[in-house]
């Protein structure tokens, strides 16, 4: 079967078919250059999951493109005999999407959406109608595997009684038990999928409380807000009563001019004698005084939301447990917890084998990213952070930990990062933790890193010295394969990163330099840029030993490398020291490398526009369609990347560094924590090569 749309369906309510919608999506845009999401059916114009799909996998879409009618609208047709006066429309708005994307993903309203006068399945009917293969979800909540049994049973009969293609079946939701027998359990006449029920997607976050409530957030970071809260309680109570009763996630709700609960909360969320909560709210329209604020303000100890809101205190904590979780694009962490639970609960190869066969020659960056999850996942690679103080190190590593990416080390006290990651709300139960001055990992680092640096005048001393430098640690466990790989400079200067890596790891025995690249993830391609971080005027070898190193960096993140040696002139039209230098470097590869395709010097417009490559070079294989752009210079290089970058809207994941014998990469120290988790991905697929 060849499949080119999808139709994601459940007839129960609450069966996660947005968390399968989610799965497919990325699976499909890791696979095809252009993929929309329609719902033939919503409840209203601001449909939820259309909004989170948009958002979340920035589509290139109008919202309402991701619609055909309201139910009202549905229901109104029908009861006119206007079936197919609505059926044609559904099938005439899939058609455009059809034309205009490679793939359109679909997702169906659950029954109970629908009048009771409806009596049949409206799901399968328009699948139907549409041509569209099938895929079931069940909600498996409560239910015993005999029950789930039978009602499998029934939906495959009910599936391919309307002739439809059934493409597999999900069975979401499910507790421990079951799901192993499911996992267990013989053949189905479908592929057949079982997912685990994660309590923490049930539950609101501080954010979709506020939003719901009109809540003004006080005091705290806005990310702060994405916080679970596993159950809210009022404090009305004195406060000894009140800190016997705390417990992990708690929303504490109390007025507002109840300051000693304030303070005692706080002080409580900050203490490693207590749970960590989830937020404070304070009711009434009351507002702690200015003085009162400065005074916790100013204390960056208490790490957690304070919010306020108008309703009184029973209003409030009514409104709050009246609240259904929802997933939104701005929920980094559900998202990433829903996504590791789909991966870890399909087979990839049996579900891209049902996809259509037809491959999109374009690579998004969407696809890039994800082919770095995929690939990370597959075999994956111990990597060392020594940066654990830094936030944003910590909120990589609960994405990566939950997404199944790697398994990640922090270095630092145990205690410190899990009270840290208490107080941010975050789960790091996953990684190891290693204190180096407790580690019994440290004497052998101390005594190896004497014995390489003794000849340089290194002496016992300054070997323990420089074991106390967490980087320096993080480089010893990589290089005695305690590690497979580090990340730092989040806090660091790429000199802290790359000297430990030069004394320890060291560079590979055809190359005498470390430097660096950037991909450059553009609408419809990935570019390679380089080097654009660490060398400042390379020599005409050194370019020449950058050039090879990218081009083998380009071929092993599935980039056909076809190298521009970047110069102002192009071919033999320049002259002047920097183009010869351009040239020189030019034909040092082509003698070590002549498998590889180069050209060079060239000029930028030349290398990459076919029009422009006609008329300057019109018999180079490389004029025009090249990939790895060699640039002569940091200041050229640098400069160029952050140009294309920010004129033109594109992702760049980087720097890379390459040329050491095991891979130790650098973050800039204004980095985001979606590019940690993308070069700790970078560095695990690359010590899958080593």
């Amino acid at each position: 079967m060849s499949a080119t749309s999808l139709f994601i369906a459940s007839h129960q309510p609450y069966a996660g078919s947005l968390i399968v919608s989610m799965g497919m999506m990325e699976l499909l845009r890791s696979r095809f250059g252009r993929v929309a999401f329609f719902r033939p059916v919503v409840e209203s114009t601001d449909d939820k999951d259309i909004r989170f799909m948009r958002e979340h996998f920035r589509l290139d879409q109008s919202s309402e493109s991701c619609y055909g009618f309201l139910v009202e609208e549905v229901e109104e047709m029908l009861s006119r005999g206007a079936l197919n006066l609505l059926t044609e429309e559904l099938i005439a708005r899939f058609r455009q999407l059809e034309a205009e994307f490679d793939f359109v993903l679909l997702e169906g309203l659950s029954r109970e959406h629908f009048s009771k006068a409806i009596e049949f399945n409206f799901n399968t009917y328009i699948a139907k109608n549409l041509r569209c293969p099938y895929l079931s979800v069940i909600n498996g909540k409560n239910r015993s595997y005999a029950d789930l049994s039978h009602d499998i049973t029934i939906e495959c009969a009910t599936v391919e009684g309307e002739s439809l293609e059934h493409f597999a079946l999900f069975i979401n939701r499910l507790d421990a038990q079951t799901l192993e027998r499911f996992k267990s359990s013989g053949p189905s006449p479908v592929p057949l999928f079982a997912m685990a029920e994660i309590p923490e997607l049930d539950k609101p976050t501080l954010a979709e409380v506020q939003r719901a409530l009109g809540c003004e957030l006080l005091l705290g970071d806005p990310s702060g807000t994405e916080r679970i809260i596993h159950q809210s309680k009022i404090a009305a109570m004195n406060i000894e009563h009140l800190l016997e009763r705390l417990c992990e996630g708690d929303l504490i709700i109390t007025p507002g001019d109840r300051l000693d609960v304030i303070l005692a909360t706080l002080s409580a969320h900050h203490s490693k004698a207590f749970p960590s909560l989830s937020g404070i709210l304070l009711t009434g329209g009351l507002r702690p005084s200015e003085s009162f604020v400065t005074l916790v303000s100013d204390q960056t100890l208490f790490n957690i939301p304070v919010m306020t809101t108008q309703g009184d205190t029973y209003q409030t904590i009514t409104a709050v447990n009246a609240l259904s979780a929802t997933m939104r694009s701005a929920d980094e962490r559900k998202i990433a917890l829903a996504m590791g639970n789909f991966m870890n609960s399909i087979d990839r190869v049996q579900i891209e084998s049902r996809l259509s066969s037809a491959l999109s020659r374009i690579t998004t960056p969407a696809m890039f990213e994800y082919g770095l999850l995929e690939r990370a996942r597959g075999d994956k690679k111990r990597i060392v952070l020594p940066e654990s103080s830094d936030e944003r190190i910590l909120r990589a590593s609960e994405i990566l930990l939950r997404r199944g990416a790697v398994e990640v080390i922090l270095l630092g006290d145990p205690g410190e990062i899990n009270h840290k990651a208490a107080v941010l709300g975050l789960d790091l139960s996953g990684a190891q933790m290693i204190k180096p001055c407790k580690s019994p990992l440290l004497e052998g680092y101390i005594e190896r890193f004497y014995e390489l640096r003794k000849a340089k005048g290194l002496t016992i001393d300054a070997a323990r010295d420089a074991m106390a430098h967490f980087t320096y640690f993080a480089t010893m466990m990589v290089y005695m394969g305690d590690a497979d790989g580090m990340v730092s400079g989040a806090i660091h200067t790429t000199q802290d990163t790359i000297r430990p890596a030069l004394q320890i790891i060291k560079t590979t025995p055809d190359i005498s330099l470390v430097s660096s690249l950037f991909f450059i993830c553009l609408e419809t391609q990935v570019l390679v840029y380089a080097d654009c971080a660490v060398n400042q005027d390379p020599s005409a070898e050194e370019l020449a030993q950058i050039a090879i190193a990218s081009a083998k960096s380009a071929a092993s993140f599935g980039i056909e490398p076809r190298i521009a040696m970047l110069s102002y002139s192009t071919g033999s039209s320049g002259k002047g020291d920097d183009v010869e230098k351009v040239r020189s470097a030019t034909q040092i590869v082509r003698e070590k490398r002549p498998d590889l395709l180069i050209e060079g010097p060239i000029q930028y417009d030349a290398a990459i526009d076919a029009e422009v490559a006609k008329t300057k070079l019109p018999d180079s294989p490389v004029a025009g369609r090249a990939t790895v752009f060699i640039f002569p210079d940091l200041n050229t290089g640098n400069n160029t990347y952050k140009a294309v970058q920010r004129s033109s809207g594109a992702i760049a994941i980087g720097p890379v560094l390459q040329g050491l014998r095991k891979p130790v990469n650098d973050l800039s120290r204004g980095c985001l924590v979606a590019d940690i988790v993308n070069t700790v991905l970078i560095t695990a697929i690359q010590a899958q090569g080593e």
